[in-house]
């Protein structure tokens, strides 16, 4: 497990890249305010919405998670914990007045930005001055 990566994924680099060349500003790994050891994949702070790009085996893809055969109650427990505190992290979130967005490392980077960007927009508060 060491040697999995944790930020800078492929998707992730790919997502951020085109939501750079749209003109969007982020933040990358902000820590969730009040939960330890946590962190935002792509935070919007100004607009309060959190991207998480999860990846499908570590965090139960519905379409694509699998659980391996061998040690296999150490992995559902490893792998459910994953997805109880990706729930918990998420309504934190929510309660704190953010938008929490969640995609999965094999939905298009394309779609996933417009996604993110739609949301952004929608959820910008006005300018100062308007």
């Amino acid at each position: 497990m060491s040697r999995q990566r944790r930020k800078d994924t492929g998707i992730e680099v790919a997502v951020r890249k085109l939501l750079h060349a749209s003109g969007l500003r982020y933040r990358v790994g902000l820590p969730v305010p009040g939960m330890r050891r946590r962190t935002i994949d792509v935070a919007f702070t100004r607009a309060k919405v959190a991207v998480f790009l999860d990846g499908c085996f570590w965090h139960g893809c519905p379409e694509h998670a699998t659980r391996p055969k061998a040690n296999s109650s150490w992995w559902a427990t490893k792998l459910d914990r994953n997805i109880a505190r990706d729930t918990e992290t998420s309504r934190h979130l929510e309660e704190a007045g953010w938008l929490v967005l969640r995609f999965w490392e094999h939905q298009s980077p394309e779609s996933v930005a417009v996604e993110i960007a739609s949301a952004v927009s929608h959820t910008r508060p006005p300018a100062a001055g308007s």
